[in-house]
């Protein structure tokens, strides 16, 4: 490298590195107001109610810590834990949350929820993005069929759930998770109630799928072995077992139901502008990207999977929101614990 050259390298180094010490911010990232950013850090804290694993959510919000100055209070449990947790707080008059993330923020009271709309949330798919502005998908969960990459061929792999309940030579040898209602109700939305029942009891009379407790038990079992195909799990779960070397893949078939991690902000937040503003980080492209380390798939279009093309692959497919009344819901659960659990009994 030339002289001068080298010297500006060393010199745009060294002003990088002596920056904090002088007060001065670096560039900020895309996602940053820096009118809120002053407010935020001024309250000088977040606090999020999750139900996101804390090897996969601390160190993206450790991000956010770092880009903002914003200290990161994370409070993790079940979707159901913490929606508990945000009723109880709310009926005794002192929400402690800022932001709450997991899968059933819908469920909450619209009372409780901030009506706003991050910038960032412009560009992710429609479906998730709630109407009402309370609520925005921040990381999608797909359901499709998984096999074990040892154990089953790609060629041999069925490509309509109708050829797959022709897969008699599976039988014990495929798993389920206890529940699965968004699934179930993709089924309803793309049958109809008569056709779904029927596919639904041919496909538990020929594959007599094992059941087992969680949507992570499926990944796992199913890459080691134990099982050479799943009838259906999470994409995310799936790629994430992929990640660690596991011999398991995905394939999608119609129709794919996906329902979201979602991200909603306490009309009480105690730290509104830290809200606000983490609510946009993780919907932007560098949050997003964040979440695909782990195997996440984003709700941008405009954000890579890891690995990639994983959205191409699921959207050349008829995908199903799972958004649904409670009444719909019930339906699902029954149908499930009917006939995939029960085996139509």
């Amino acid at each position: 490298m030339p002289a001068f050259a080298l010297l500006m390298r060393c010199a745009a180094l060294a002003a990088a590195a002596l920056a904090p010490a002088l007060g001065l911010a670096a560039e900020a990232p895309s996602w940053v107001d820096p009118a809120l950013l002053e407010a935020a850090r001024k309250e000088g804290t977040l606090v999020i109610y999750t139900s996101v694993n804390e090897e996969e959510g601390l160190p993206i919000w450790k991000q956010f810590e770092q880009d903002t100055g914003v200290k990161v209070a994370y409070i993790r449990g079940s979707d159901s834990q913490m929606i508990g947790r945000i009723l109880i707080e709310n009926r005794g008059g002192r929400p402690a949350w800022d932001v709450v993330a997991v899968t059933s923020v819908q469920r909450l009271p619209a009372a409780l929820l901030a009506e706003y709309e991050p910038p960032q949330a412009q560009h992710l798919f429609p479906s998730a993005r709630d109407p009402a502005r309370r609520w925005y998908g921040f990381a999608a969960n797909y359901d499709v069929p998984a096999y074990n990459t040892r154990l089953v061929r790609p060629q041999d792999l069925p490509q309509s759930y109708e050829d797959f309940a022709r897969k008699t030579e599976w039988a014990g040898r495929t798993v389920i998770n206890e529940s699965d209602t968004e699934w179930v109700v993709a089924f309803l939305d793309h049958y109809g109630e008569s056709k779904a029942r029927d596919l639904l009891r041919s496909l538990a009379a020929a594959l007599k799928p094992a059941i087992v407790g969680s949507h992570l038990q499926v990944a796992r079992t199913l890459g080691a072995g134990e099982y050479m195909v799943a009838l259906n799990n999470y994409v995310n779960l799936t790629i994430n077992v992929k990640l660690n070397g596991g011999p398991t893949d995905f394939w999608a078939l119609d129709p794919i139901g996906v329902f979201y991690q979602q991200i909603g902000i306490d009309a009480q937040a105690p730290h509104p502008n830290a809200a606000r503003l983490a609510a946009n980080f993780i919907l932007s492209p560098e949050g997003q990207t964040l979440l695909t380390r782990r195997g996440r798939i984003p709700t941008r279009p405009d954000v890579e999977t890891n690995p990639p093309g994983v959205l191409q692959a699921l959207h050349a497919r008829k995908v199903m929101p799972s958004l649904y009344s409670p009444e719909k819901e019930r339906k699902a659960d029954a149908l499930f614990k009917e006939i995939i659990v029960g085996r139509g009994r």
